[in-house]
């Protein structure tokens, strides 16, 4: 195990890198700014790419092509080789809900969690999680649930400050852990997305994964053929989706895409889907805001918090297809473009600026400098 590389940068500790979402891109700004080492479960470069530099991973190698089994060696890594790269350095942020089993009350200088939800099978999702697993697979998870839940909410209740990347989560850790939080909304690369042009298409950047409703996207352009809908993603769901939308040729799937197809799809979009189910905050909605590309969005969760309904978006009280039909309808490019300024500025609330001033602040508070 290395020594810190700096005594002022503090280790970032994450659960696994396997897709590059929202609390991967998190963690990846965050590295960048202070030259982190980073400690994750481990890492699959073919899907995440290389967004951590090699030099700077500390990598705990505990992946399984077997999630239960997968899920069993994460936690044990991060109880003892995690522990033992945590004890090192004197300053370490944990943005995961299974690294922070690293962490422990005798460690040297200052403990720091961003957090980005508490396990949601644990807590507010614990019914979906059970009826989507095989029966077989049931008692393993009241078993994991079991040993893990006390475990989490020790090792949070332990770190120095605990912040929330939205009021949503906050509010979760509040009243599922009992642990007050300050919101510190993630820094966004807002300056990477620009308008473009109006493409004529509506854009869904969602992961392909069943609490994600791309289905109800894909209905619902399913029965609008004068609207072109493009998927630009992946998951689990990808070749579902994909049979369900055979007959339409208005529904294209990109897969994965790199930042600067991304970029484009955005930057062209009219304007972005996002239908998720109670979704922690959501950086795609603020993506689409700095490219000047309103939100269609549903009125749930850190939605709530980032798109302003009737100034930069549409938010839908139901995520159903007759609902999205409906606001794509009203969303013309006339519509779209009258939004772009609102957009815009409405994304620099979310800044990587205003993120890391913010985080700076409060850890001047307690007298930490990074």
């Amino acid at each position: 195990m290395r020594s810190p590389t700096t005594a002022d940068a503090p280790l970032l500790l994450y659960d696994f890198l396997s897709v590059y979402g929202g609390a991967e891109r998190v963690l990846a700004i965050m590295q960048a700014h202070w030259d982190s080492d980073v400690c994750v479960g481990f890492s699959r470069t073919e899907s995440f790419g290389r967004q951590i530099p090699a030099n700077r991973l500390i990598d705990l190698r505990a992946d399984h092509f077997l999630q239960p089994l997968m899920i069993a060696k994460l936690l044990r890594a991060f109880r003892t080789r995690g522990e033992q790269a945590a004890s090192r350095y004197p300053l370490r942020l944990y943005a995961g809900s299974y690294s922070v089993l690293a962490h422990r009350p005798e460690h040297p200088g200052t403990s720091l969690y961003y957090c980005h939800t508490p396990p949601r099978f644990l807590y507010d999702l614990r019914d979906h999680y059970v009826h989507a697993s095989p029966q077989w697979q049931r008692p393993l998870l009241a078993t994991l649930r079991a040993w893990l839940q006390p475990r989490y909410e020790t090792a949070v209740k332990g770190m120095h400050t605990v912040w929330a990347n939205s009021r949503n989560v906050q509010q979760r850790l509040k009243t599922h852990v009992g642990v007050e939080s300050q919101v510190v909304y993630p820094p966004v690369d807002t300056d990477r997305f620009k308008w473009i042009a109006d493409g004529n298409y509506f854009l869904s950047t969602s992961r392909l994964e069943p609490l994600k409703r791309v289905d109800v996207l894909v209905e619902a352009f399913k029965a609008m053929p004068q609207h072109t809908l493009v998927i630009t993603s992946g998951g689990s769901e990808f070749e579902r989706l994909k049979r369900m939308a055979a007959d339409s040729t208005n529904i294209r799937f990109t897969g994965w895409t790199s930042d600067e197809q991304l970029r484009r799809l955005m930057g062209e979009a009219r304007a972005t889907l996002y239908v998720p189910k109670d979704e922690d905050f959501g950086m795609s909605p603020v993506e689409s805001m700095a490219a000047g590309k309103p939100v269609i969005g549903v009125a749930e969760g850190g939605v709530l918090e980032t798109v302003l309904h009737g100034e930069t978006g549409i938010l839908i009280q139901q995520p159903t297809p007759e609902a999205v039909r409906d606001a794509v309808t009203e969303m013309s490019s006339t519509r779209g473009l009258n939004m772009r300024t609102a957009c815009e500025d409405r994304a620099t609330m979310f800044s990587r600026a205003r993120f890391f001033s913010t985080i700076d602040s409060a850890l001047n508070a307690i007298n930490i400098k990074p």
